[in-house]
C-alpha cells in the first residue's frame, strides 16, 4: 500500500522530456499527443471520500477506474469505505466501477467464513466485481493463539470458492516489494525508501522473525495451487516486480491470473535502464496479462486540485514511459529514464481492454475506443 497520495509527486512532474537517446516514436506507437484521446482505464485506485476530485479528473484524461476497499488501518472502516463506493459507483456508473474487501476480525469464531460469505453476496448485489485480499493477512493478523495467518490457511478456501461461483476476480496484495527485506540503501526506488522509513511496521529487513519474501510468494502459490480456477489479479506486480522473468514464469504457472502494474513502475523502470529490450519484450509477449493501474488514493482530508494535479501527471508520465522512446525524469530513480515506445495494439489492451475483459466491462455506458488522436496536451 502506499501513502494516501501519489508517492514521489511532490518532488515535482520529472516528466519533461529532454533529447531522446532512442529517436523518436515510431508509426506503430502512440505519442503523448494522443493521451487524452485513448481510451483508458486505472484498475487500481482508492477513492474514500464522496469528493469527486479523481473522478474528474478521470473523465478529463478519459479514464475509467477500479476504487478497491482494502482492509488498511490507515484509510476509514470497511463500512465507510463501501459507504462511499455503494454512492459513487451509483451517481458515476460510467466512470467508476469498486471491489470489496473483508475484515480478519473473528477470524477465530466458527461462523467467520458464513458471515464473510454473506457479506460478499451483499457487496455483489450492489455491483462489486472483485474482493481484495490485502498483505494483513501473512505480514499482521494473528489468531488467538498468536500465530501469523497466511493465505493459504484452508480456511479461506470457502470464501475463495463463493467467489469463484459467482464469476468475480481475487485481488491479492500478498507480501511486499522485494525491497522490503533489503536494507534501505541497496533498495531501487525512491518510493520504497520513503514508504518503508515510514511505516517501519511492514520494512520486514527489520523484522527476521517474520516470514521471508520466498515465504510470502510460496504461500500466495499454494493458494492458487488449491484454488485453479479462480480469476486472480496480482496487485501491484504480484510482489514480483523485481524481476520480469520471476513475473513470467509466474504468469506461465498459473494460466487463470493477470497482474496491475500499479506502483511498481518505477521498479519496472529501474529493470529497463539496465535491459531496454528485455523488458519490452516482456511487455508484448504479456501484453494479455497485464493491467494498468497506479494505486493512487483519495481521503477526504486531500485538496481536490492538487490530487488532481498528481494524478494527471502520474498518468502522463506512465504514458510517456509505455509510449514512447524518449528520455525523462522520473521521480522513482535517480538516472534517466528510456520509454519503451510499446506498439498501439498493446497499449490499447494494457490501458482498457484486460480490465474490461477480465472484470466484464463493468462501467455501463462507457465511451468506445478512440482510434485517433483528437487533442494535444502539455508535455
Amino acid at each position: 500500500m502506499k501513502k494516501s497520495k501519489i508517492i514521489g509527486a511532490l518532488l515535482g512532474c520529472g516528466c519533461m522530456a529532454f533529447a531522446s537517446a532512442w529517436g523518436s516514436a515510431g508509426d506503430g506507437s502512440f505519442t503523448m499527443a494522443d493521451f487524452a484521446s485513448v481510451d483508458k482505464v486505472d484498475i487500481h485506485v482508492h477513492i474514500n471520500t464522496t469528493d469527486t476530485a479523481l473522478i474528474d479528473q478521470a473523465a478529463a484524461d478519459h479514464f475509467r477506474l477500479l476504487t478497491i476497499n482494502v482492509d488498511y488501518p490507515d484509510f476509514p472502516a470497511l463500512a465507510e469505505q463501501r459507504r462511499v463506493a455503494h454512492a459513487l459507483v451509483a451517481a458515476h456508473p460510467e466512470r467508476l466501477a469498486y471491489a470489496a474487501a473483508f475484515s480478519m476480525q473473528g477470524w477465530d469464531e466458527p461462523d467467520w467464513q458464513q458471515k464473510v460469505i454473506q457479506l460478499l453476496d451483499s457487496e455483489f448485489a450492489h455491483g462489486a466485481v472483485a474482493v481484495k485480499v490485502w498483505k494483513n493477512i501473512g505480514m499482521s493478523f494473528r489468531d488467538a493463539k498468536g500465530k501469523l495467518v497466511m493465505i493459504d490457511d484452508p480456511k479461506f478456501d470457502a470464501v475463495f470458492e463463493f467467489i469463484r461461483r459467482r464469476n468475480k476476480v481475487l485481488i491479492g496484495h500478498l507480501g511486499e516489494p522485494r525491497n522490503c527485506w533489503l536494507p534501505i540503501e541497496q533498495m531501487t526506488v525512491n518510493g520504497d525508501k520513503e514508504y518503508f522509513r515510514e511505516h517501519p511496521q511492514y520494512y520486514m529487513y527489520k523484522h527476521p522473525e517474520m516470514p521471508t519474501y520466498e515465504e510470502q510468494m510460496a504461500a500466495r502459490d499454494r493458494m492458487l495451487d488449491r484454488n485453479p480456477q479462480i480469476k486472480f489479479m496480482g496487485a501491484h506486480m504480484a510482489s514480483l516486480e523485481w524481476s520480469v522473468d520471476r513475473l513470467a514464469a509466474f504468469l506461465d504457472r498459473y494460466p487463470n491470473a493477470v497482474v496491475d502494474l500499479a506502483a511498481r513502475m518505477g521498479q519496472v523502470q529501474f529493470q529497463s535502464n539496465q535491459d531496454r529490450e528485455k523488458v519490452r519484450r516482456f511487455f508484448i509477449r504479456y501484453q494479455d496479462r497485464l493491467l494498468y493501474g497506479t494505486d493512487t488514493a483519495q481521503n477526504a482530508r486531500d485538496k481536490g486540485q492538487e490530487l488532481r494535479h498528481e494524478a494527471h501527471e502520474t498518468w502522463l508520465r506512465d504514458w510517456r514511459y509505455l509510449n514512447t522512446e524518449e528520455t525523462f525524469k522520473d521521480p522513482e530513480l535517480d538516472a534517466p529514464v528510456h520509454g519503451l515506445g510499446l506498439p498501439r495494439d498493446v497499449v490499447r489492451k494494457i490501458y482498457s481492454a484486460n480490465a474490461e475483459r477480465w472484470y466484464g466491462n463493468p462501467w455501463h455506458a462507457a465511451e468506445p475506443h478512440a482510434a485517433a488522436p483528437t487533442s494535444q496536451v502539455s508535455k
